[in-house]
């Protein structure tokens, strides 16, 4: 993998220098995860214009770095450990910017507290700073199939935890309860943890949006709604299904459920490279709103997965751009009655040209309306 992150620091590199910039700075974490790969925790990367430095409070227990004792080889950054518990390594590059010459330093300013802001600039005064924006993140956007791959895994273990639940006893069981269960089962069959807290809602807190899990136990005729997701070597992925505990739905649930799978399906097939975001927001929406629904649906119908669960692109009304092919997001809509429960309908997919198949879906739990 070292060659992969060289050649992404390289384009970053390359973006840096057209935009005047001869040395960045990256801090957000995701973002020094993909161009370096693990390290340690509160780790940034120094991108300069005489070497690349990985700036760290620790030493990485198995680095794919040089030490600062010995030359680096030339497609990694050097490790410079800052001494102290107090020390920051972002004020420790933009110093070590300074001393190498740079005249002005690129900086997350979208991840930089106000305060850090200012240190970087008391560290090196001469240097002036310039925001790099989210060019990070824009690389980030489309993934290679090691990444896709680590996502396939971290799917079908979601999926793996959900369906073994679903094959136990749910009713008077708490909220709580369950998800503890989902997340204990993630880590058994081999994700590094949970994508995200795990979602668990019954009854009159169904289809609610990242609902905390509380000790409502789950009762007969209740809307069960449960995401998820795995995270596996940093990359992650996640699904939501909702269920109908006893023996047969309700005529108003299976109403409600219909009308959202048909709009998260319509989604699904929009996935497609060249469509727009607002597009496949729009055809979710339209769904809904046909069959009733349209009041109070969420302002997001999806989003980018990957090394965080919550990633560009953003499939919303007001979106600015056009998917590309390998970008995996999510298509979540749902909807929530206040008082009765709702339903989500969550999966992630590869967006794909129609040529390959179109969408890849990477989460393959059944979206037929079980009662449980």
């Amino acid at each position: 993998m070292s060659e992969v992150y060289a050649a992404r620091r390289a384009r970053l590199h390359d973006q840096c220098t057209a935009a005047g910039s001869a040395a960045a700075l990256v801090s957000r974490p995701a973002n020094v995860r993909y161009l370096c790969g693990v390290v340690p925790p509160g780790a940034v990367l120094l991108l300069g214009p005489v070497q690349d430095v990985l700036v760290a409070t620790e030493v990485p227990s198995a680095p794919p770095l040089s030490s600062g004792s010995g030359p680096p080889r030339s497609d990694e950054p050097r490790l410079l450990v800052v001494p102290g518990a107090d020390g920051d390594p972002a004020v420790a590059a933009a110093d070590l910017a300074a001393a190498d010459g740079a005249e002005s330093l690129a900086v997350e300013e979208h991840d930089l507290t106000v305060a850090r802001h200012r240190a970087l600039g008391a560290a090196a005064p001469r240097v002036r700073l310039a925001d790099l924006g989210r060019a990070v993140e824009q690389l980030r956007l489309i993934k290679d199939g090691e990444e896709i791959s680590r996502m396939r895994i971290a799917g079908e273990l979601a999926d793996q935890a959900l369906g073994e639940l679903l094959e136990s006893i749910l009713v008077g069981r708490t909220e709580r309860h369950l998800a503890l269960e989902l997340e204990r089962r993630l880590v058994d069959h081999g994700a590094d943890g949970p994508a995200f807290p795990t979602v668990v809602a019954a009854g009159p807190n169904a289809g609610r949006p990242g609902h905390l899990p509380t000790d409502r136990r789950v009762e007969e005729g209740d809307f069960l709604t449960i995401c998820l997701g795995a995270d596996y070597r940093g990359y992650r992925c996640q699904v939501g299904r909702t269920f109908v505990i006893g023996p047969s739905p309700a005529d108003w649930q299976v109403e409600l459920y219909d009308a959202v799978f048909a709009a998260q399906r319509a989604g699904r097939e929009a996935l497609l490279p060249g469509r727009a975001y607002r597009d496949v927001d729009r055809v979710t929406r339209q769904v809904l709103t046909a069959a009733g629904f349209g009041d109070g649906l969420e302002p997001c119908t999806g989003h980018g997965v990957g090394l965080e669960i919550d990633e560009d692109p953003r499939l919303t009304p007001s979106a600015m751009g056009k998917l590309d092919a390998c970008v995996p997001v999510t298509v979540e809509p749902g909807v929530h009655l206040p008082g009765r429960g709702g339903v989500r309908i969550d999966d992630t997919l590869v967006v794909r040209p129609e040529a390959d198949g179109g969408p890849e879906l990477l989460t393959i739990t059944t979206k037929e309306l079980l009662a449980l």
